[in-house]
């Protein structure tokens, strides 16, 4: 039976977490994909930031990367692969390509997220077995059989722009009485209009809302 697994890690559990936790002018990570080249697995990513020069060149200065190459921007979006220069590579990764799992989420915050699909719950049991057998701590948020909808949280519903939004609002006080800060300001910072400012805060805040209560009569 098909299963997705949704589960957390410390940055400081696998490679790619622990390189990319030490770039710098860096506000949001996405792992796109990841691609077996060889004996690597070669990881594919969408980076939010402001300053690409910056994070390219303290990822580039890591002992563990070979290599790290743009395949273009798209509204601060950079789309980037890292190849790396030790063997094996990447633990966790490895992991979920022995274990034929399809990424279908993953992101960085203060640990990293991950949703992953297994084709059969024995290979989602091979890939536990396998972080359990390498010393990979990852803490398990639930296991979804596909005979049922995904009841997905609160940080796999936003996309990208929506969760960048929301935390530099928080971040600037846009939410405090009085605010500290007005939406020409927070749409500036983006370099987006007000109204498509206003649109990602008011959709972000939407799905918190529908997510939290969803929760509350869940339990």
């Amino acid at each position: 039976m098909v299963a997705i697994l949704e589960f957390t890690v410390d940055a400081a559990e696998f490679l790619l977490g622990g390189t990319l936790e030490q770039a710098s002018g860096v506000e949001l990570i996405e792992l796109e994909r990841v691609i077996p080249l060889g004996d690597q697995s070669i990881p594919f990513l969408w980076v939010i930031a402001d300053d690409f020069e910056t994070f390219e060149r303290s990822v580039r200065s890591q002992s563990a990367v070979a290599s790290i190459d743009q395949f273009g921007v798209i509204d601060r979006h950079g789309l980037y692969r890292i190849e790396w220069a030790i063997d094996p590579p990447n633990q966790l990764i490895d992991g979920l390509v022995e274990a034929n799992a399809t990424l279908l989420e993953a992101h960085h915050g203060e640990r990293w997220l991950f949703r992953i699909r297994f084709p059969a719950h024995e290979l989602l049991t091979q890939f536990y077995t396998y972080c359990t057998d390498h010393e990979i701590r990852i803490h398990v948020e639930r296991v979804v059989p596909l005979t049922q909808r995904p009841r997905r949280g609160p940080v796999f519903d936003r996309s990208p722009e929506q969760r960048e939004a929301l935390v530099l609002a928080i971040d600037r006080g846009y939410f405090e009485t009085p605010r500290e800060v007005t939406l020409d300001e927070l749409a500036a910072d983006l370099e987006i209009s007000q109204q498509a400012m206003s649109d990602r805060i008011r959709r972000g805040v939407q799905q918190v809302l529908v997510d939290s209560l969803s929760a509350l009569e869940d339990e």
